[in-house]
C-alpha cells in the first residue's frame, strides 16, 4: 500500500527515518525541529515559488525539517502532519514552548504596549506565541513585541463552537491552500474552525471526510445540525443550522453563507452531487437539527 505523500515525508532520495521499511529511499534521516518565524509561510508542492501552495504554516507552528537545499526546506508540519516545501528563511532554530495562541481572526504586534504606536506585524488565528509578562492591556512576548491581551487564549483552552469561529471569516477571500484571515480555501476554513475548538482536524477535504467525525447515513430520516460537515468531491462546508451552509468557495471567491439546497444545485452542475455528510458527536445538539435537503 502506497503511503499518502501529503502526510508522510518521503521522496526518492530522502525519507523520514520513521518510514524505514515502509518506503524506498536512498537515505533515511531524523528530522530537526524548527519553528515558523513569520506570520504566514506558504507550503509548496515543489521547492520553487511558482509551485502550487498546498497549505500554510502560521507563526509559532513547529515543523520537522528533513532536508534544506538552495534555500528550500523539505518539511512536515507538526500540527497536521502535512508535507511540503517552504523557504528556509521562514524558520528559526529557537523553538519556544507556546503559552498562548491568537484567538481572533487577526491581530497586530507592536513594539510598545501602546495602541497608538505603529504595528510591526499582522498575525492570525491559531498562531502560537510565548508571553513573559502582562503590561496593562498587552502581553509582552519573548521577542519583546506586544499583543493585545484579549486577543490571546492560553494554551490548552479552546473555543466551544466551530460554526461560530467560521462565521467570523465571512467575506474573507478564497485562497487555494490558505488557512488564515488573509485568505483561505474550503478545507482551510473547516480545519481552522475545528482546531480553534481543540480538535485535530486534517487539512484536505478528502482527509476530513475519511478520517474526522462520524459519517451519517443520508436518508429521509437524516436531520442536519449545526457543525455538521457536507462534502463534495474536493470540497467541504460547515452547517450553521439545519439549512444554511458556510464555506469558502471559488464561485463567490470568498467565504459565504448560503442555503445548502442552493449550493447543492449549483455545485451539481459543475462538480457532481454531495458525496457525504459527517458529524462530530461531541458537537451535536438535537435542538439545532432538522430534516436535511434531499
Amino acid at each position: 500500500m502506497t503511503l499518502d505523500p501529503r502526510l508522510h515525508a518521503y521522496r526518492e532520495d530522502i525519507a523520514d527515518i520513521a518510514l524505514r521499511g515502509k518506503v524506498e529511499a536512498l537515505r533515511f534521516v531524523k528530522p530537526e525541529l524548527r519553528q515558523i518565524s513569520v506570520s504566514i509561510a506558504s507550503v509548496h508542492a515543489e521547492p520553487r515559488m511558482d509551485a502550487a501552495t498546498v497549505t500554510e504554516a502560521l507563526l509559532g507552528e513547529q515543523v520537522n525539517v528533513f532536508h534544506v537545499s538552495d534555500g528550500w526546506a523539505f518539511v512536515q508540519l507538526a500540527t497536521d502532519s502535512y508535507v511540503g516545501y517552504l523557504p528556509g528563511r521562514c524558520l528559526t532554530s529557537q523553538v519556544l514552548e507556546p503559552t498562548h495562541r491568537i484567538a481572533v481572526p487577526s491581530t497586530l504586534l507592536y513594539v510598545k504596549p501602546d495602541i497608538k504606536s505603529n504595528p510591526v506585524q499582522h498575525v492570525y488565528m491559531n498562531s502560537l506565541v510565548s508571553t513573559i509578562k502582562i503590561e496593562g492591556d498587552f502581553a509582552r512576548l519573548r521577542d519583546h513585541r506586544y499583543v493585545w491581551l484579549k486577543h490571546l487564549m492560553p494554551s490548552g483552552k479552546n473555543w466551544d463552537d466551530p460554526a461560530t469561529i467560521a462565521e467570523a471569516f465571512v467575506n474573507v477571500p478564497y485562497l487555494w491552500g490558505g488557512k488564515s484571515a488573509a485568505g483561505l480555501d474550503c478545507s482551510g476554513l473547516v480545519q481552522l474552525a475545528w482546531q480553534a475548538c481543540g480538535f485535530d482536524c486534517p487539512r484536505d477535504a478528502d482527509m476530513i471526510q475519511m478520517g474526522f467525525g462520524k459519517p451519517l447515513k443520508r436518508d429521509r430520516d437524516l436531520r442536519l445540525a449545526r457543525n455538521d460537515m457536507v462534502f463534495w468531491k474536493g470540497h467541504v462546508g460547515l452547517m450553521l443550522d439545519a439549512t444554511n451552509l458556510i464555506h469558502s468557495n471559488g464561485h463567490h471567491m470568498q467565504v459565504v453563507v448560503e442555503p445548502l439546497s442552493g449550493a447543492i444545485k449549483r455545485i451539481a452542475n459543475l462538480y457532481g452531487q454531495v458525496t457525504g455528510v459527517s458529524r462530530v458527536p461531541e458537537m451535536y445538539k438535537p435542538e439545532n437539527a432538522s430534516e436535511a435537503a434531499q
